[in-house]
This record gives C-alpha cells, structure tokens and sequence, in this order.
C-alpha cells in the first residue's frame, strides 16, 4: 500500500481537487476530514463537517476522538487499497494522520499551489471565509444520511464560471457545516498553559512549574502548529529522563486533543531538584 498527500491552507480547494489528484497519481481512496472514501462512497468515518464547533471538527479531522482511528484503520485493512491519498493543511498534518491510521510513509507531497492557480485558490478562500461552503468529493447522495438538515449546493454554485464540461459533477458536493456560522476561533495561548500548567502540577514528583512559553510557527500568514516550553523544579530520588518523556507525550496529547492544534515539541527543563529532609 502506497500513501501520497495534498496539502494546503484551509479553504484553498484542496478538497475540491482530490478527485483531480487521485487519478492523476492512481490512488484508489482518499482520507478527508475524517472520513475515508472509495469509489466515491464513505467507507468509513464520520466527517468532521458534521461537528457543531470547529474545535470538534479539528479533533475529528486528525482522528483523535475515541474509536475513529480505530474505525477507519479496520476499513483500511479490509478494502485494501492499492495506493491512498491523504489530504490535510500542513505536511506535519498529513504525516501525523498516517502515523495515527498507522499507514505506510509517505512518499509523496503535492502541493495545492502546484495545481491550483492564484485565482482559484483565492475564489476558494473568498466562498470558504465568505459564504462557508466547503466541499467534500463524494456524491451528494452519498451525504444525505451524513448531513441530514445541512444545506447542500451542487458544485455549479462554486464553479459556475468555469467552461469546461464537468461530467463528474456527482462525485463533489457542497455543504454548509455549523461551525462555518460562527466566524473564526481564536484559542489564545493562555488556555494552553493552563492545559500544561495543570498536567505538570498533577504530578507527585513536581514541586513547581515556572516559565510555560508557547510558540507559534509560522508559514506564511498560516499557523502550522506550537512549541511549548517551560522549566520545572523536580522532587529528588526519581528517574527524571523517564518522568520527562512521560510528561511530554501527556501535554501533547492533552494540547492537541483540547485544542486541535497540532504540537511539535515539548521542552521541559529541569531548574532543580527538592530534596525532602
């Protein structure tokens, strides 16, 4: 089993060019927005368009709420499919999916400023922030049990502008999600040192946390994810590199399952040791 991706900012017409790509690259299915799909049908999955906060549908996306991984991984292993595209707004996204679903590497990136011309990809930007309509590449009755009382367009109504002949219309659908109505979310970083704060005071062996830094990496006017800092004061007599990476791998899961934001490190620094006389 191959894996490839298509990557891009949010609302750049990733979704609406899937179909484009995955023939081109002969992958027979795709993972979007956590669902996977085949032949233009939902094998498995729910999509995160069905989620009523954007919070919900990053988590959905990502597959860390509980039991979807394990869903779409089954599904997997039993359609078998020869080659599989991912699609997702970072590279770091993509990887974490096929980390998750437990998929092979990824050998290939395509990115959607490589197919899509400015102007498509501001069009996309203008209906996704605008209007928020987002597309999913699967028929619209293939959604009907998915999205019952969304409101959902035919491609036309995105595209109408476009003179060629479109004789796979069917195979993309446009839906309005809740959470497109609700303007943009800002999660600000405050929440995510509280999330640290409360996970490192939690434990026994800590007897302060001082210093939790988040930062934002940048590409563009996008933001690709954080890394988190912060120096603690540690109780003597424990194994600390064990402690250390224990308490990493519990705030990164715990930021990124909060908040949908992916994490790509976590630095804990060790200020001192308290010594219990």
């Amino acid at each position: 089993m191959d894996v490839i991706a298509l990557v891009g900012p949010s609302g750049t017409g990733k979704s609406h060019r899937a179909i484009q790509v995955a023939n081109e690259h002969k992958a027979d299915a795709i993972i979007d927005d956590g669902i996977l799909i085949k032949d233009g049908h939902i094998v498995a999955g729910e999509s995160a368009k069905t989620e009523k906060s954007k919070i919900m549908a990053v988590r959905r996306a990502i597959f860390v709420l509980p039991g979807h991984a394990e869903e779409v991984r089954e599904a997997i292993q039993k359609i078998q499919p020869h080659r599989i595209l991912i699609i997702g707004t970072s590279e770091n996204m993509v990887h974490k999916i096929a980390k998750t679903l437990k998929l092979p590497s990824i050998q290939l990136i395509v990115r959607i400023e490589d197919i899509a011309s400015g102007q498509d990809i501001e069009r996309a930007r203008y209906h996704r922030l605008k209007e928020g309509k987002h597309i999913i590449p699967v028929p619209t009755i293939e959604l009907k049990p998915h999205f019952s009382g969304y409101l959902i367009d035919p491609l036309q109504t995105l595209f109408k502008k476009s003179r060629v002949r479109r004789r796979k219309l069917g195979e993309k659908s446009i839906v309005r999600p809740v959470f497109s109505y609700y303007g943009k979310l800002v999660i600000d970083d405050l929440v995510v040192r509280k999330i640290v704060e409360k996970i490192i005071r939690a434990k026994e062996f800590v007897k302060n946390v001082s210093r939790v830094n988040v930062k934002h990496l940048f590409k563009g006017d996008d933001d690709c994810g954080l890394q988190i800092s912060c120096e603690v004061i540690l109780s003597y007599g424990n194994h600390i590199p064990t402690l250390i990476s224990q308490t990493q791998a519990k705030i990164r899961e715990a930021v990124e399952y909060t908040t949908g934001m992916i994490v790509h490190s976590v630095d804990i620094n060790v200020r001192a040791l308290y010594v219990n006389r």
